[in-house]
Formats: C-alpha cells, structure tokens, sequence
C-alpha cells in the first residue's frame, strides 16, 4: 500500500468503523502506526476501537501509555475515565482526571465536563478539588462558581455554596435558569422574612425574561424560605404557583404510570433465579420519597462494612432489558447482577459487603432485585401519608419521573399503587422485606437503626459509642440536602397540620 498521511490513514480507518468492520481497521491502523509510531491521534483512535471490539483492557494501557507521555492529554484522559466508569472503578477515574486536571490548565467548558462525569459517579470531593482548581485559572467564571456552589451544598458546605451561589446570582444573569435560587434557599434556614434572600427571590419573579422552569423554582424557593419563618399561608401561595407552573410544563402521564403498576401486579412470580454474590448483599431502601430514604441509608452507612451508594439508576434501567422482560433465565439474571454489582462495588469498598441503594421508586422491581440477588434485602421507608404528600409537594424535582409530585390526585395514585406493590410484593417475599416508619426512625434513630442492622446481620457490636443522632458526614444529592445534615429531630411529624387551613386537598380521605 502507498504512504498515506497521518490524516488519511485516520480516514481510511474511519471508513471502516462505519461499515462495522473493526478487524480492518485495526490492521490499518497497525500500518499506519508503522508509519507514524508517534502519532497520538493514531494511537487514541486504535485505543477507542479496542474498546468497542471489547478490549477495554488493552484501550486502557494505551491511554495510560498516552498520559503518562503527555499528562495534560485531556482527551485521553476523559476516554479512560469513561472506561473505569464502565467498569465500575470510580475511584480510578477520579484519580485519572485529578492528575490531568492538576497537570495543565484547561478551558472553563472543560472542567465542567469533568466536574460532570465526576458528579455522576457520585465522585463529589474529586469533582469539587477540580472545580476549585479551574475557579483559580478563571475566577470570573460563573458557571464554575455555579457548580461549585451545587457541589459544596451536597458535601455539606453551606456557606461556601453561598459564596458561590452569590457570587454568580450577583454577575450573570443567567443564573437564575441554572437552578441557582433554588439551590440557594437550601444553604440554610431562614430566621425572619428581612434576609436578602427573600428580596432576590422577589426581584427575580419580577423579572420577565425568564423561563417557565425558573420562574417555578423560584415560587418554590420564596415556599421554603416563607415556611423556614413560620409564615404558612404565604409559603402555600408560593408553592401552589410552583407547582402550577411545573405541573404545565411537565411530562408526567399518570396513563403511563397506570399501565405499569398495572403489569407489574399482573406479572407472574419469576422462576430462575441468579446464585446469590459472596461477599456482597446489596440493600434496596425503597418506598415514597420523602419517606426518609436518605436518612436511614446515612445512618446504616455508619456501619463497617457498608456502603451508601445512594440513588442508584441500574435497577429500573435494568428492567427495560428486553431478556428480563416475562421470565427471564437463570443466565440473564446471572449477567444483569453481575452488571449491577460492578456499579454498587466500585473499587473503593474492599473491607465491604453490603451496598445501600436508596432509589425510593425501586418498589416497582422488588421481584427483579430478589431474582437477581436472592440474598438481597428490602427495606421500605414508610410515613404519615399527609406528611407524604406535603412534602412531596413541597419540593422541585429535577427529574421527570417525579412528575406526579406536583399534583394530589397524582401523589395520591402514586401512594396508593406504592401501598398495592408493596403488599403484592410482601405477599411473596415476607422474609426479604421489613418496614421502617419515619416516625418511628426519628424519635429513635439508635434503637430502629439497630434493628434493621441486626434483621441485616450486621456486626452492630462495632459502632458502640457512636452518636447516630449527629449530623452525617459524606455527600447527599437528593432533595433532603438540608434537612439530613442536621441532628435528626422530629419537627417534621405531623407536619401537614400547619398547612390544612391553606391547602385543602391535604384533608382528602386519600390521604388518610
């Protein structure tokens, strides 16, 4: 064959990843690297095939062979972390775009990808050391200041996460689309109505150049803040507005919702079944948000051995797969749990065994998470239902799956179909499932977190001493940011009673 350049070599192999024909074009890229040995370009690309060809092994030793060469390869170093992601090796991937990061100067846009692929894996203090080392190299930024501030709230550091917060609200306009308000009103509890928040959140309404989202936000903002005081009958007016807003733009389709509890009550108990994991039991803490999920994942966390990997997405990304559809075979199983044990693990949990997921809406795949880990156990978080609802109610989630919460008569379905799933799954699987009341969980956290730990056989004898009542260190991404990082009390009992004269809809039977 003729000499190419280097960027027709490129084309050649890229005409043949296109036709799907990755034998040739790693013998093409040999050649061209015969050519060009030096070639980085050459050598990134033959490391991405070797992945998509299942090579994730050999693609890594090229990418670290590349960084090692050139450490502020920012390139290579995001195609690594993505393969460590994959592989469930958090930890690795922090380290690889820690030392990239460290090693170079990087555009602002940049940064926030990594700060992202970081934030995802639930990697917060890694994505927060980054973002604090790109503030330094643009410190005008506000979209670093921005995700500094959403980073520093969920490591439980509410006055830096104002400082940042503030800082962009003050320079860019933009921030009030970037969940910044919001995000605000969660660094602290208000005292009296002369806080200049309330001032920022009002003026912000005023405003007529902002979205529907953020104009929400804010209602929900001025909600909390107007509750923090006391000031009831205002806070409702906010959050019926809110609520209003998100309830209109939103997707949520109660047809859909219906159609699957509806099939999951119809389906038949699976038959096969995964062979139980040694050395790893996963614990799926599920019910209704607000149910105090988070709570009671922080406090079992506080146990050697255990780990809170928070609201994890494989269960119900799981349950999609065509072969785990109807009755799934033993091999399929096999595969999904091994799938799902890689991202609970991670390479951080060597002295581990069990795994906390606290994704509430579990409670639609109980069979699944049983046929997949036999040895799993369930723990379902349960609450006054007003409580529930309000609280619900109260809050702006992010993701469209909470869509109902925005509606009674949709918290309402919702609750109900909980209440049906967790019964029909109670029914066949009494020995994998105990409850935990909210009620119950705050009044005394010590004695109802030792009896879950002990019904999970947990060493309890190992935390003696330990004050379960103290605030919980560790990262929280979920809407309980503020209230699980205080000592736990029980303010929130009976809750809905200050709000019945302003909300009607809270007195519906449905709730009782």
């Amino acid at each position: 064959m003729p000499q190419h350049g280097e960027h027709a070599w490129l084309e050649l192999v890229r005409a043949q990843v296109l036709r799907r024909d990755m034998p040739r074009a790693l013998e093409l890229l040999s050649q061209a690297l015969r050519e060009y040995p030096a070639s980085t370009a050459l050598r990134r690309t033959q490391a991405g095939i070797l992945q998509l060809s299942g090579r994730a092994g050999q693609a890594e030793a090229i990418f670290r062979d590349l960084l090692e060469q050139s450490p502020a390869d920012a390139a290579s170093a995001f195609s690594l972390a993505r393969i460590l992601k994959e592989e469930g090796r958090t930890a690795a991937a922090a380290k690889v775009l820690s030392a990239c990061f460290t090693a170079g100067t990087f555009a602002a846009d940049l940064a926030i990808s990594a700060i992202e692929l970081l934030d995802e894996t639930n990697r917060k203090h890694d994505a927060a050391l980054i973002c604090e080392s790109a503030i330094a190299a643009h410190p005008d930024d506000t979209g670093l200041h921005a995700y500094a501030g959403m980073l520093a709230i969920q490591l439980g550091e509410f006055e830096r996460a104002r400082l940042h917060y503030t800082f962009t609200l003050e320079r860019d306009p933009r921030a009030f689309e970037w969940h910044v308000p919001i995000g605000l009103s969660n660094t602290l509890r208000y005292r009296n109505p002369d806080h200049p928040d309330f001032a920022l959140f009002r003026a912000g309404l005023a405003r007529t150049d902002l979205s529907d989202l953020a104009r929400a936000e804010l209602h929900f903002a001025l909600g909390k803040a107007n509750d923090d005081i006391g000031d009831y009958e205002r806070a409702a007016r906010h959050f019926l507005e809110g609520n209003a807003i998100r309830k209109r733009i939103g997707n949520w389709s109660r047809k859909a919702w219906r159609r699957l509890v509806e099939a999951r009550l119809a389906s038949k108990p699976l038959i096969a079944a995964a062979k139980p994991v040694d050395g790893f039991t996963p614990v799926f803490i599920l019910g209704m948000p607000r149910t105090g999920t988070t709570l009671l994942a922080e406090l079992l966390s506080r146990y050697p051995e255990v780990r809170n990997r928070g609201e994890l997405p494989w269960l119900a990304r799981l349950a999609q797969q065509p072969d785990l559809c109807g009755q799934p075979d033993a091999a399929s199983l096999q595969q999904a749990a091994h799938r799902y044990l890689t991202q609970a693990r991670q390479d951080d949990a060597a002295d581990a065994r069990w795994f906390l997921d606290k994704q509430p809406l579990n409670f639609r795949y109980v069979d699944l998470a049983l046929a997949m880990f036999p040895d799993a156990k369930i723990i379902h978080c349960r609450r006054n239902p007003r409580d529930t609802a309000l609280s619900l109610w109260m809050q702006c989630f992010l993701e469209d799956v909470q869509g109902y919460a925005y509606d009674f008569d949709d918290i309402a379905l919702v609750m109900q179909d909980e209440r049906k799933l967790m019964e029909h799954w109670r029914g066949l699987y009494p020995d994998s499932i105990e409850t935990v009341r909210y009620e119950e969980l705050v009044a005394s956290p010590e004695a109802t977190t030792a009896a879950k730990a002990a019904w999970m056989r947990l060493d309890t004898t190992r935390l003696a001493g330990a004050d379960l009542a103290a605030a919980p260190a560790g990262s929280i991404s979920t809407a309980s940011l503020w209230q699980a990082r205080q000592p736990i009390h029980s303010n929130s009992v009976g809750r809905w009673k200050n709000y019945a004269p302003f909300i009607p809809q809270l007195a519906s039977t449905a709730f009782a």
